[in-house]
């Protein structure tokens, strides 16, 4: 299957995890990647093994307006055009508890992931209104359903209200934008948190977290043709944590009781 034959995709914080496995995806089944990260020997070994005829590799703070759009220019002048903007950048990087949040410690949050994600998507709007492109933006369930870190829950809450707005605004322009919302995924964030994966894949009704894979298969099903009729969505690929506690919790002693 080659969705992404001739086209082009821009992909944040690409050089490990989710970013990685979209970037993979895309170029597996015909496309070109630029993969943006500030980890440039970890963006240079994804390029190596992907080839450097389907990949680019540039250094990227989505914090910085002028870097982000020297990536977008890097993409045309190497490919001649841009048809996939992938939003993954982002972290939660807020450690003070919700009540004593200094402002300097939510702009922080905001800024790399809300204002970040903007950012990236006006950089590369004027490209994917010439190519009819889209844009999808990886959330979380934390935008989703009260599940702690409240600034970043915050910012992810944000990246689903502003697709939504972009959706509408440019679906007559034949701009698509959706949302993955993932929740638990097993990437090198945990590495050093022995044990936590498995104790959090008891909470998920499939029984395991998630895999960078998963999420993006269903970011290459909603940046291609398969989704031409699908704007302003949020899919949650999660599973299933969403539906409420694990049954084998709901003892007589436990949840609800």
């Amino acid at each position: 299957m080659q969705r992404f034959e001739g086209k082009v995709a821009l992909v944040t914080a690409a050089a490990q995890g989710i970013g990685a496995a979209v970037a993979r995806r895309i170029v597996a089944e015909g496309g070109a990647v630029v993969a943006t990260d500030l980890q440039q020997d970890k963006l240079d070994a994804l390029v190596t093994e992907l080839g450097a005829d389907h990949a680019l590799a540039v250094r990227v703070d989505v914090t910085d307006r002028a870097q982000i759009d020297a990536a977008v220019a890097a993409a045309v002048e190497r490919f001649g055009r841009l048809d996939v903007l992938v939003n993954n950048a982002g972290g939660c990087i807020v450690t003070s508890k919700m009540e004593n949040t200094p402002a300097e410690e939510w702009h922080r949050q905001l800024d790399l992931t809300l204002v970040g994600a903007a950012q990236c998507i006006q950089a590369a709007l004027p490209q994917l209104l010439e190519s009819r492109g889209n844009v999808v933006t990886i959330s979380s369930v934390n935008g989703l359903a009260a599940f702690g870190n409240l600034e970043y829950s915050a910012a992810k809450a944000g990246q689903v209200a502003m697709t939504l707005n972009f959706a509408a605004r440019f679906g007559s322009s034949g701009v698509r934008f959706n949302v993955v919302a993932p929740g638990t995924v097993r990437t090198p964030n945990w590495d050093n948190q022995p044990g936590t994966l498995e104790r959090f894949a008891t909470f998920y009704p499939l029984g395991r977290v998630g895999e960078p894979e998963d999420i993006a298969a269903a970011v290459a099903f909603l940046a291609s043709a398969d989704a031409a009729w699908i704007t302003g969505v949020t899919l949650p690929v999660e599973g299933g944590i969403l539906l409420g506690p694990n049954p084998l919790d709901l003892t007589p002693s436990g949840p609800g009781k």
